[in-house]
């Protein structure tokens, strides 16, 4: 697996699929065995990740959309946990 760095371009890997559940009330990242139910945060990273945009812009994103400074750190952990899932793919 390639580090994750500011300038990575992460998008949901293959056979996943992200969308918003009405009845959970949250993001779900589907998948053919089941589902994964992903909390507040979680949902908000992972639907800016969209092959096009890279870790840098998702965090300038974030923090302007919430109101708040320092996820870089948040944002890299998750992607590098999501990574590790699969959930997540870049090149």
């Amino acid at each position: 697996m390639t580090p994750v760095s500011v300038d990575s371009r992460p998008r949901v890997g293959a056979g996943f699929r992200l969308q918003w559940e009405p009845a959970q009330d949250c993001h779900v990242l589907l998948y053919p065995e089941g589902m994964v139910k992903l909390n507040g945060s979680a949902g908000e990273i992972m639907k800016r990740c969209d092959g096009q945009r890279s870790v840098g812009e998702i965090v300038t994103d974030l923090e302007a959309a919430f109101k708040v400074q320092g996820l870089q750190g948040d944002v890299i952990a998750f992607v590098e946990m999501a990574a590790k899932q699969r959930w997540l793919t870049w090149s």
